[in-house]
């Protein structure tokens, strides 16, 4: 549900289908950090993430040895290293699958639709973001990130990508991709479960080349999310709120299913005292690092 580290998660996909991923524990210095990135092949652009974090938070676009020293000021917790992925669509696939099925499905896929503005010639950037409601909203964090380019004038049908991560708490605007689910997509993200061992629920936030490449698993995965995520084709702005409890009580069933029947296979649960445990240790990251 949380907690859980988003390295050893993807680490269960096979190589191919991941972007390449550092795990930093901390302390570390910046010489350190870009140490591993050099023995690791990499090179800026990168992205920068907690290992354990939610909605975005502390996930950052690195252009530059001093964008790693910036980070580091602020990170409190193990992070990961990530190889930058800038394939066209970037969306969510739902994926579930009782154990005592042989096939899997998909439930839920979210389009995102990343934050920008277009120019007009006239306007400057920060015209244009203080002009739109979804924009200014972030504009604490886009004054910063867009410092050098605020007075530029951004030229007529120019769009400007604001925050390329795909979170809807920065801007993102996620849509309902329900229509693109397929029997070929069902059994494609089946194929790809079925490579993380006893995995039934969960939902892969993934880049890829095209609508065509996600139907066919053709995608790279950069976070797997389990029974803490949402099938967030819901949070498409005009989705009717009760056709969402709908989708979120089908959800919640279908996880409470996948329970019973692990624990009729005999797969321990979670005690209450390790829960406990695992949410006190998630709760101090998150609040050290804010």
């Amino acid at each position: 549900m949380f907690g859980e580290s988003k390295y050893e998660v993807l680490m269960q996909l096979p190589e191919y289908l991941r972007p390449k991923t550092i795990l930093v524990p901390l302390p570390v210095t910046a010489d350190d950090v870009m140490e591993k990135i050099r023995l690791a092949g990499l090179d800026f652009p990168l992205i920068f993430k907690p290992d354990y974090g939610e909605r975005g938070f502390m996930v950052k676009r690195i252009l530059s040895n001093n964008d790693v020293t910036r980070y580091l000021a602020k990170i409190k917790s193990s992070f990961l290293i990530q190889e930058l992925i800038d394939l066209p669509v970037e969306c969510g696939v739902f994926f579930t699958r009782l154990p005592n099925e042989g096939k899997g499905r998909v439930t839920s896929v979210v389009l995102k639709e990343m934050l920008a503005v277009v120019g007009n010639g006239t306007a400057t950037l920060q015209e244009l973001i203080l002009a739109r409601d979804r924009a200014k909203l972030q504009w604490v964090l886009l004054k910063e990130a867009h410092q050098n380019r605020l007075e530029e004038i951004i030229k007529t049908g120019e769009s400007v990508e604001l925050n390329s991560i795909g979170n809807h708490c920065l801007g993102t605007k996620f849509l309902n991709g329900n229509h693109l689910i397929s029997a070929t997509m069902s059994e494609s993200f089946d194929r790809i479960s079925k490579q993380m061992g006893e995995f039934y629920f969960g939902r892969f936030d993934l880049r890829c080349a095209s609508l065509e490449d996600l139907c066919k698993g053709n995608v790279k995965i950069l976070e797997v999310n389990g029974c803490g995520a949402e099938p967030a084709h819901i949070y498409q702005p005009g989705f009717s709120l009760w056709k969402a409890y709908k989708v979120l009580f089908t959800h919640w069933n279908n996880l409470y299913q996948i329970s019973q029947q692990n624990r009729k296979r005999g797969i321990p649960v979670t005690s209450f005292r390790e829960g406990r445990r695992i949410y006190k240790e998630y709760r101090l990251a998150m609040k050290t690092n804010r």
